[in-house]
Order: structure tokens, then sequence, then C-alpha cells
């Protein structure tokens, strides 16, 4: 939902490239991921961390699993309550549906979402029992990105669109200091890492090569939806797009049926988030439970301390969702930390360790294995660099 937006400041030309681009070194990174976890025989990510770079590196990966997990799980709940109760400048669908109520009482709406709608996803143990409501999701999103593409098309051939930047804007100060910020932000769509073990462990006839067919399939769905996102929300909203596109779809879209469409948009993608979200939480609870109980037996064999940790990450992640203000502000960060971090830094670093100890390593993947680990660095550094100034900017 933040794609859109990061389109507005790189423009079309360079952010569709980097859409690309990272999709591509994102399954590269996977590939290399899963091949070194099978030599490894790791059960999770941190596992194949520790095996290539030791115990100090595993803390601080599981770590980043959980800010970064945990912080998208936050994203997801503000997206909610923007959508469904409206924010400063936009109006929520229960108040377009049924006027002012009880339902603007924007923390209560998300812990109901929460106690109703999460939590009895969440408490499920095996991430296996989520797939269809994994298939579901998809289906949403797909449903969501035909939605904008075809109102874009609509208005596109009516000449209602007005013409998009296809470069950045280097006009100001604020602009420039965007710039810094929006390539980390756009980090965080490709980070599934830390799901490749417990994906890899339950699927049937399991195979390195399998998994990458797996991952080589999600990758072009990711790519194609995030670009015809990206573009098509740019269009619609120009320089008026929001951080979270949605929220953009609380106005008249200049088209017919423009009121249906607003809706099937906003509350197909709430329902999509829905069912997105135990899938991360999954992850989440599983790093949080190897690192505070790592020598108290597997979690799938304690329901007890799987239903206290799923409670209590819940009612932390509730909290985070009623202090962070923007889903800019919580991407910006965990892309220019966590996700690049885990997408990869840590892949890279494996891939080359395991090179040390005389695993094959073509020239080709050795070449791709220092580019990521030298273009992580510097989305990172420069990344942590744009937010303080951009915090030191607005508290001067």
């Amino acid at each position: 939902m933040a794609l859109p937006a990061t389109m507005k400041v790189l423009g079309v030309i360079p952010g569709l490239i980097l859409i690309f681009l990272m999709g591509f070194l994102s399954e590269v990174s996977v590939e290399l991921l899963v091949r070194f976890s099978v030599l490894a025989k790791a059960e999770s990510y941190g596992d194949v961390v520790q095996n290539a770079l030791g115990a100090p590196a595993r803390i601080f990966s599981e770590i980043c699993i959980i800010i970064n997990n945990a912080g998208v799980l936050v994203v997801y709940l503000i997206i909610m309550g923007d959508v469904m109760s409206g924010s400063f400048h936009h109006e929520g669908v229960f108040d377009q549906w049924l006027g002012h109520g009880f339902w603007d009482h924007r923390k209560l709406l998300i812990l109901f979402i929460v106690v109703v709608f999460l939590a009895p996803l969440c408490f499920l143990e095996k991430i296996d029992s989520l797939s269809l409501t994994s298939a579901a999701s998809v289906a949403l999103a797909v449903v969501f990105v035909v939605v904008c593409v075809v109102i874009a098309l609509i208005k596109l051939v009516e000449g209602r669109i007005e013409t998009p930047r296809m470069t950045p804007d280097f006009g100001s100060k604020k602009a420039i200091l965007d710039l810094l910020v929006v390539i980390p932000i756009m980090t965080n769509a490709y980070v599934c890492h830390f799901n490749v073990q417990p994906i890899y462990n339950e699927l049937e006839d399991r195979s390195p090569q399998k998994m990458n067919q797996v991952g080589r399939i999600t990758t072009v769905l990711c790519i194609v939806i995030y670009a015809s996102t990206a573009v098509s929300g740019y269009l619609l909203f120009g320089n008026d797009t929001e951080s979270d596109i949605l929220t953009n779809f609380d106005k008249d879209l200049g088209i017919r049926f423009s009121s249906i469409l607003n809706y099937i948009v906003r509350v197909g993608y709430i329902f999509h988030l829905i069912l997105v979200f135990p899938v991360i939480h999954f992850s989440l609870r599983q790093t949080v439970d190897a690192l505070v109980f790592k020598d108290s037996g597997p979690l799938l064999e304690n329901r007890k301390r799987s239903l206290a940790l799923t409670v209590v990450l819940l009612a932390l992640i509730y909290l985070g969702s009623t202090m962070i203000p923007s889903i800019w502000v919580a991407f910006k960060f965990t892309g220019a930390t966590t996700a690049v971090s885990l997408g990869f830094i840590f892949p890279s670093l494996i891939a080359l360790k395991f090179k040390q100890r005389g695993e094959i390593l073509n020239n080709k993947e050795n070449i791709l294995a220092w580019l990521m680990l030298i273009l992580a660095i510097t989305v990172g550094v420069v990344g942590v660099i744009g937010n303080i100034y951009s915090i030191n900017s607005k508290s001067g």
C-alpha cells in the first residue's frame, strides 16, 4: 500500500526498475538461502545463520525477524484503522456507510478486529493450516490490483489523468530526503525469507528444486502485483497519493459505479490483510519462542506456551498500532535496518561463508552475493542517515 507513494517520489521509470531489480535480487537470495539451509539441515532462519556465522549472529537475526515482523503487523493494523474508521484527512468506510458512531474510536475498532478476526487464525499452530487463507489473500490482492488497473486505464483513455512524473524530483530538500528513505521502504515488499524454512519443512515431496520453483512463481506474482499497484495507484491520484493508498479511495473516482468500486477496493484489501496477518505472526511467534525458550522443547508440543505467546504478541502489536502515526514512519525504519538485513545481508553472508568452507559457488552466484551485500549495506546506511535527517528537519 506504500508502493504508489514510493512511485510518486521516485518517478515511474526508476520506480519500475527498482521493483523488478529488487524482486530479482530477492529471488536470488531466497534460492541461496534454500540451498545452504538444506546443506546445514536447518529448521529455521536462525539455524542456518548460526551454522554459517555463529550463535551471536543467530541472536541478531532473530531480533531482526521480531522487529521486522512486529513492525509489519503493526502496519497492517494501522491500515485497517485508517480504512475502516478514517484518518485525519479521509473518511472511513463505516462513516460513509453508517455516519459517525462508536466506530470512530480507532483504538476500539482495531481491538475488535484483533480479538474477533485475527486471534482465532493466529492461534493455529502449523503454517500448513493457513494454506487456504493464504490462497484467498492472494486472490483478494489480485482483485484489488485488477480494479485499480481497470479504473486507471478507463481514466487514461478518457484523458482524465495528469501526466505522471517519470523521474525523481530534486527540487527541494524535502524531496531529496524522501529519496533517501524511499528505497528502504521498498525493501519491505520482498522480505519473506524468515518463512522459507517453515514452508520448506512442510512442503510435500520437498526438494531444493521444488522450493525454488515455489519461490520463482511467488516472485513473478509479486513483481506483477507490485508494479501494477504502484503505477495504477500513482496514475489515479498523482501528487495527492497518500503513504497508504487505500485512504485515497474515499472520494468519487469520476467513473460509473465509483462508490461500489471504492468499497470493493478497501474492504477487499482489509480482508486480504486479515488473512495474511497470521502467516507473518506465525514466523514472529516461532522466532520469539526460539529466542526466549530455546531450551524448552518444540513449540508444537506445548499448547499452553503457544497460546500465551500469541496473546502477549497480539497485545504488544495492538499497542504499537495505537502509538505509531503512519505506515510510512514504520516502513522507512524497518526497511533501512531489519528488512535489508534479513532479505539481503544475511543470505549473501551465508553464501560467502559456505564458499569459504569449500561449498561450490559459481562465478555468477559469487558476483550476485557480493552485489547484494554491497547494495544492501549502502541502502541501509543511506536510509538510516535519511531517516535521521528527516527527523531533525521536522523537529527543527
